[in-house]
């Protein structure tokens, strides 16, 4: 059963919390164990960005790790997430002041002058501390590298994911002999399920909170419908935009239709999505690190990817990943304890899947202690059909691509410009962005907070 009475300050308290694991909300500088004050042999800087609920996951792997290596002090640092983290990443990178271990989110490394700013990994000395490239999924190994080199070794996916409420769904004929919602497979199947939930859903409640004031949202749910329809973004050498606006249309008229249907509020946007959730909506459309919040809140819930509404799974994913900021000296004790406290991490991320974000690392998916969670387990198969951003510079998580044509995707979602004249906007911004140079090339890192 569902808590009406769960008041907007318990839910904003853990929920805002959970956005800024996300990549959303600024954590404030700190620090762990003071490494530099150790007896052990070897210390290991290690610059992360995570707070909240990841935070203390992060955490009790960092301890574990310091528990099963005491000859390696890890000297681990908080920073505020953002442009503040990856100015601050470049700027010490370039000035040969790099911690020795950083994370990033993987669709930024492509604009973060991989040779420059960061150094490859040693995929010899991975091995040695058991990770390998068969312990990963081919696609998302194979974003990490750049010029055949790794730079790039992910912990997770995070991804969007459709959540709903088996109870409303159950009442209204939704869920199937499994206890999870019908399969839809199209556009029409999808809005006969929102018109099925809709009729049991309890007044005053949206059917489907989507975030549709959003420009990260909408970008990213943009992504995976537009990736489902095999939409394709720029040529193989990165020259020429091949943006199919035909197909992004289609894309643009099914979000814009949950709202001119009646089954999406604008005025129940962000954070009042779920708060709706809570308190009884069938559907909300978010990212994997709402299941601590909708979980703690003792929810009758599920949780699956976006739905194949054009046919072909795709959910949209980003991944953080472990990166070695550049360090002219770079070698030695340290650098190996880096590899080794980054592997360590990975094959332990059974710790990370509470977050509700999906192991990179292959083998920890297969156990039967990651089979148990729930609703993790369902929403696995997400691994096998990621929809991620083009891989370039001016992509990634909350980056520039996100907020040219994100606000875009908002106008139409939002009703105040036409698919039509969106898709051509678009179109126009992939364009200018191809033209315009990174500013991110290691050599004016100072000033590419930005990239």
């Amino acid at each position: 059963m569902g808590r009406p009475d769960l008041n907007r300050r318990q839910l904003l308290g853990g929920l805002g919390g959970l956005l800024v694991a996300g990549g959303f909300g600024f954590a404030a500088l700190g620090t762990g164990a003071d490494a530099l004050a150790s007896d052990a042999d070897t210390r290991v800087r290690y610059w992360n960005l995570f707070s909240g609920g990841d935070g203390s996951n992060m955490i009790a792997m960092l301890d574990a790790f310091r528990a099963a290596n005491p000859d390696i002090a890890v000297k681990d640092s908080t920073l505020q997430w953002g442009s503040p983290f990856y100015t601050k990443l470049a700027m010490a990178a370039a000035g040969n002041r790099a911690p020795d271990l950083g994370v990033m989110h993987l669709g930024r490394v492509t604009g973060f002058a991989p040779g420059r700013l960061l150094d490859p990994w040693d995929t010899g000395l991975l091995a040695k501390y058991g990770v390998r490239e068969e312990d990963y999924n081919p696609t998302l190994w194979k974003r990490g590298v750049i010029d055949g080199k790794l730079y790039a070794l992910p912990l997770d996916i995070h991804v969007q994911l459709c959540f709903y409420r088996k109870d409303v769904l159950k009442k209204a004929g939704l869920l199937g002999d499994d206890g999870r919602i019908v399969p839809v497979t199209s556009t029409d199947e999808w809005f006969d399920v929102l018109k099925e939930a809709k009729r049991a859903t309890k007044k005053g409640l949206q059917t489907i909170g989507m975030w549709n004031a959003d420009q990260n949202f909408q970008w990213w749910f943009f992504v995976a419908f537009y990736t489902q329809l095999g939409g394709t973004w720029f040529n193989a050498t990165d020259t020429e935009v091949t943006f199919d606006t035909d197909k992004a249309v289609q894309v643009l008229r099914f979000l814009r239709r949950h709202v001119t249907e009646g089954y999406s509020s604008p005025g129940f946007g962000g954070l009042a999505s779920a708060e709706q959730f809570i308190n009884g909506s069938p559907f909300v459309w978010e990212g994997n690190w709402s299941v601590p919040v909708y979980s703690g809140a003792k929810l009758d819930y599920g949780a699956t990817p976006l739905p194949p509404v054009f046919g072909r799974q795709a959910t949209h994913a980003e991944s953080h990943s472990f990166v070695l900021p550049h360090q002219s000296e770079r070698g030695g004790a340290t650098n190996e304890a880096a590899h080794q406290l980054a592997a360590y991490v990975v094959q332990h991320a059974q710790q990370w899947a509470a977050g509700g974000h999906i192991p990179a690392y292959t083998p920890t998916l297969s156990t039967t202690a990651y089979k148990k969670l729930d609703p993790q387990s369902e929403y696995v198969s997400a691994m096998d059909h990621q929809a991620t951003e083009p891989k370039v510079w001016f992509a990634g998580s909350t980056g520039i691509l996100a907020q040219r044509v994100g606000p875009i995707v908002v106008s139409s979602t939002m009703g105040s410009a036409k698919p039509e004249t969106a898709a051509g906007r678009m179109k126009k911004a992939l364009t200018q962005l191809l033209a315009t140079k990174n500013p991110m090339d290691g050599k004016t890192a100072a000033e590419g907070g930005a990239a």
